[in-house]
């Protein structure tokens, strides 16, 4: 086990987190949020406010085929065209918060007054790998989906 964490920290540390676990760091440091579970719970969101800032802002960007590509996967079929393997994704990612009834950040606390808090400590490391600099607006939306 102790091998498998490290191999996991190590693989994370190299490929980047995100907007996940940028936004996920103030949550944990700011409420009694488990950090699984703000990951768990932002991970839809985030996805979503991803894609769509990528195909606004920079439709060539390599990260939108990543996504597709594991849409595909998730859907079984790789005849998907892109932008559909894409909603594919964030569809599942919706469903299976909703499947594990993963809690809603205002189960911990949060309320609409906390989040540009929590947006303003979100400048971490991790948002650095995100595909996208996403504003504070979006990062508040984020947020905001899931309270």
């Amino acid at each position: 086990m102790a091998y498998a964490a490290l191999l996991s920290g190590v693989t994370l540390a190299q490929a980047g987190l995100g907007a996940v676990h940028g936004l996920a760091a103030p949550l944990g440091a700011l409420f009694p949020i488990p950090h699984g579970v703000a990951c768990s719970a932002l991970a839809a969101a985030a996805t979503r406010m991803n894609i769509d800032c990528m195909e606004a802002r920079d439709p060539a960007n390599p990260a939108l085929e990543k996504y597709a590509q594991l849409g595909r996967l998730f859907r079984g079929r790789s005849h998907v065209d892109d932008a559909g393997a894409r909603v594919f994704l964030v569809h599942t990612l919706t469903q299976w918060s909703t499947q594990l009834e993963l809690p809603r950040l205002s189960h911990f606390g949060v309320t609409a007054g906390d989040l540009d808090r929590v947006v303003a400590r979100r400048r971490g490391n991790s948002m650095k790998t995100n595909p996208m600099v996403l504003t504070n607006n979006e990062a508040r939306a984020i947020l905001a989906q899931r309270l």
